[in-house]
């Protein structure tokens, strides 16, 4: 590599997870962050009666969020109705929201339900709503197993964030 021009990454938000050393937090992340009153720090966007909306930390793709039960619950065929309707209604708006400020060419949304289904978090139910544009996987994760994410996760934290309140006040009666 001598003599060669090098290039950077910068990805400022794994240090918190490299200086852990991804030790894993007592208790359900899900449900600590719930129990604070930090929703930006948290990335927490929404608070609904029986779900809330969640960043994921170490996302796939920018705009990676999470919707779950505010009940700790692992399993689909424990959640009430009340969930299962607030779940899905959010996912609506989120739906909406992130096609507004992202314009995404597409989503993926669905559940890993169990460790071996891929589930990082398995004993607390949630539904993952990533979006897609058309040529987002390149060389970096091919080659160098590397996603690169090009916006920091708290501009997209406030972007969505706004576009969700703008969803939110104009369905209200």
């Amino acid at each position: 590599m001598s003599g060669e021009k090098r290039e950077n990454l910068w990805a400022p938000w794994r240090i918190d997870y490299i200086k852990g050393g991804g030790a894993k937090e007592k208790g359900c992340i899900f449900c600590n962050r719930l129990k604070e009153d930090k929703d930006r720090e948290n990335l927490i966007l929404v608070r609904g009666d029986h779900s809330f909306v969640i960043m994921n930390r170490y996302p796939y793709n920018n705009g990676h969020l999470m919707v779950t039960p505010n009940r700790h619950v692992g399993d689909i065929l424990k959640l009430e109705s009340e969930e299962v309707l607030e779940i899905f209604s959010l996912l609506t708006v989120l739906k909406e929201a992130i096609s507004k400020s992202m314009n995404p060419s597409g989503f993926n949304i669905g559940m890993n339900l169990g460790r071996v289904a891929g589930a990082g978090i398995d004993d607390h139910l949630h539904v993952h709503i990533v979006p897609r544009w058309d040529g987002d996987t390149n060389f970096m994760p091919v080659l160098g197993e590397v996603k690169v994410i090009s916006e920091h996760i708290l501009s997209t934290y406030d972007i969505i964030k706004g576009e969700i309140e703008k969803i939110i006040d104009k369905e209200k009666p």
